[in-house]
Order: C-alpha cells, then structure tokens, then sequence
C-alpha cells in the first residue's frame, strides 16, 4: 500500500511543502510515481519519515539526520538505543529546566495570587512582589516562610481585601492610644498588640512572643516599616514596638505564675 502526498502529511503532522522539500534534497524520496509522477509514499518511506521527524524534534539539522539515517553500519535496533538514549538525556534536562523555573517562580512570588488590577485594588501603592526576592533571601528555609506562602496561596482577593481592613483597624485603634497619651504597657495598648499577635497568627503564620518582638524591632529598624507607621501617626513604630514587648513581658509574667 503507498499513500499520497496529502495523506501522509496529514498522518505526520506536516505540511506539503515540507515533505516536498525532503524530496528535493534525498532526504525523504517517494518509493514511487504515479503515471503521471504524482507522489506515493510506501510503509518503508513512513518509518524514515518517522526517524526524521524524531531527530528534527530534537534540533538535528537535515544534513545531519541524512548522514544518521544512510549510515550503512546502523540498522534500526542501533537506532532506536541512539533515540532512547537522547530522550532520557532530553527527559533529564527538562526535569532541570522545570525545577529551574519552580525555584525561580518561589523566588519571585509571595503567594499573593492576584492580578495587577487587582493588587492595587487591595494594596494601593504598594506592591508585595517588589520585595518578593528579599523575603526569599532572608526566611526562604524557614518553616514560618513556607507557612506564610502556603496560606497566602490560597486567599482570593476578597480575603485580601478583610485583612486588609482588619489590620489598618488595629493600627489605627494603637494610633488613637498614641494620641490619648495612653502608656505602651497600658492594659488597652497591650490588648490591641496581643491582637495584632492573634491577627498574624491567624493569617500569616505561628506568630509566638519571641517572633512578634522579632517583628517589633523592625518596625524601628527597618525604614520601610517605620515609615509605613510614621505615615499613620508620627511616633507610631516605636509605640508598635514597645506596646508589642510589654505585651510579651505580660505573657511570659503569666506563664511564670502558672
């Protein structure tokens, strides 16, 4: 049975042109002619055509597939230990690829899984993934890292959007604090820093004593921090920070009655 050269094109996936162009070059001649020399392609002339497509998959140029395929020393069973063989070498390569690309999309995603409209729509100005590559360099091996990403994967931007409010009203309930002239360490002030404990532990991450003053000195330390709560009430960072550590000091006075 011979087969034209539409039909083949279609069984293979390719064009006419192409299989034409395999002519041209004795790449990939017909088996035979019709009267009129239209193209017929035997089975011989599909199982070539398959060797072919096989090595082009691979990036081969033609006249390197030609010298491969009219080797009189290699026989079909040698061919198929060659493709075997560049297949797992490719099948390995990839699987570095991906786990390239994996590592490179943990790196610059901070599980915050929404669009660009929509980030500005929860987050105004500020964008998390700008400082997706240092939260990645600085806790990238911790468990409460990974914690944090796992859950943020998950939120959709209406979850996004009630944190969001919930934690500007704790700021602002510490900033009114502030301006009544109330002490850190008052009962008030260290209710609304356990909160704000509470908060982070429910959205983030375990959020024990010892981290939540972890994230207290950085309010102070870090400009960024301190000026996100400066721009909320002047004075506010160190207040968040100090307010964060007599809640701790009250937690761990506890525990030691108990």
């Amino acid at each position: 049975m011979s087969h034209s050269v539409g039909q083949v094109a279609g069984f293979a996936g390719v064009t006419v042109r192409t299989l034409h162009h395999y002519d041209e070059i004795g790449l990939l001649v017909p088996g035979e002619r019709t009267a009129v020399g239209h193209r017929r392609y035997t089975d011989a002339d599909l199982d070539r055509l398959q060797q072919i497509l096989f090595y082009r998959e691979l990036g081969f140029p033609l006249e390197e597939i030609a010298v491969l395929l009219d080797d009189p020393a290699a026989d079909p069973v040698s061919h198929l230990r060659q493709q075997h063989h560049l297949l797992m070498t490719r099948i390995d390569r990839l699987k570095e690829m991906a786990a390239a690309v994996e590592r490179a999309m943990e790196a610059r995603k901070m599980g915050i899984d929404l669009t660009p409209e929509e980030k500005f729509e929860v987050f105004g100005d500020f964008d998390p993934d700008v400082y997706a590559e240092e939260a990645e360099r600085r806790w990238g091996d911790t468990q409460t890292y990974r914690e944090s990403q796992r859950r943020a994967a998950s939120f959709t931007k209406e979850d996004w959007k009630a944190f969001m409010r919930e934690m500007d009203e704790i700021h602002r309930a510490i900033a009114d604090r502030l301006a009544a002239g109330d002490a850190p360490d008052a009962p008030a002030v260290t209710d609304l820093a356990e909160r704000y404990r509470l908060f982070i532990s429910r959205t983030s991450y375990e959020c024990d004593h010892e981290m939540h003053n972890r994230l207290g000195e950085m309010y102070v330390q870090d400009e960024r921090f301190t000026a996100t709560y400066e721009a909320i009430r002047p004075g506010l960072a160190q207040y968040m920070r100090d307010a964060i550590a007599a809640n701790a000091q009250n937690a761990g006075r506890s525990a030691s009655a108990d």
